[in-house]
């Protein structure tokens, strides 16, 4: 496999035709089709099926294309970082970065980044698992900062905790149930929640199921902590999440606290990274600074 090879892979991928990869990288249709047939050839498998929907990957082409983004973007890495060693331009650094670290570590964190390294290019994306796992995988996010349950990650995936975060439902100010004492009260409802593997929504679940209590069929589920709250805030739906989010003067405006429920186990935030994928000095750094103020 040639670095041009993957190249024009992922391209393929990212342009959703040959015309357009072969736009993107400046090549004519017949250079680049000619790099995918020697890929083909060289593992003795077909990568990619022209249809009447466009070109579609094959399983092969689906497994390869994955290692294939990582691939380009490590190497990719190693040419910022070895610039940046020579006094070149400083790096680009991509993480993930849950709301509640947002609320609380994130100003201090960038601005003790900046004044270390003032020339990096810095990307922040949102930090809940379903973005965070296939940024790590393909090579898109440094390493994140979020909640997760280490049993249920991909062997690939290096989870190292760094605190407990507590947590809580939480409804508009007005809400009809608000005075609930038991959670049998609330399993009912309506809600509204992220019920991605390894979400503290999903871990309410497993926790009430483990109280011997089932839970309500009517959920909204939402992977968007600005749509959740924001459908909290308007409608009757419940949310579930971190109880600093909640109860802080802006994110939590107009949201009142279930204070008299009984308590929730607290969950556990870590960094999540590559395994046996070194973080560049850049993204070294910021995740120290993280790790430090957490």
């Amino acid at each position: 496999m040639k670095d041009h090879q993957l190249k024009a892979l992922v391209q393929v991928a990212e342009q959703g035709s040959i015309r357009g990869a072969a736009r993107a990288l400046h090549l004519s249709q017949s250079a680049l089709t000619k790099a995918l047939r020697e890929l083909e050839a060289d593992l003795g498998a077909e990568l990619l099926v022209r249809s009447f929907k466009g070109v579609e990957f094959t399983p092969a082409g689906q497994a390869l294309l994955s290692r294939a983004r990582l691939a380009l973007s490590t190497l990719d890495k190693a040419r910022d970082e070895i610039r940046w060693l020579r006094g070149g331009a400083g790096i680009q650094v991509t993480a993930g970065v849950t709301p509640a670290i947002a609320a609380t570590v994130l100003p201090c964190v960038l601005d003790a980044f900046e004044r270390e390294q003032p020339d990096a290019s810095l990307t922040l994306v949102e930090g809940m698992l379903t973005n965070v796992l296939p940024g790590l995988m393909e090579g898109r996010i440094d390493f994140a900062i979020a909640v997760a349950e280490p049993d249920n990650l991909p062997y690939e995936i290096v989870f190292n905790p760094l605190g407990q975060i507590l947590v809580e439902a939480a409804a508009r100010v007005g809400h009809p149930l608000l005075a609930a004492t038991e959670w049998s009260q609330l399993v009912g409802a309506r809600w509204v929640l992220n019920l991605a593997a390894g979400s503290s929504a999903q871990q309410l679940v497993a926790w009430l199921e483990g109280q011997g209590l089932g839970f309500s069929r009517q959920v909204v589920k939402c992977d968007s902590p600005t749509l959740m709250t924001e459908m909290m805030r308007r409608t009757d739906l419940i949310g579930f999440g971190p109880r600093i989010l909640f109860r802080d003067p802006l994110s939590g405006h107009g949201l009142a606290s279930f204070d008299y429920l009984p308590p929730v186990p607290p969950i556990t935030l870590g960094l999540l990274k590559l395994r046996g994928v070194p973080l560049h000095p850049g993204a070294q750094l910021l995740a120290t600074l993280f790790e430090r103020n957490i």
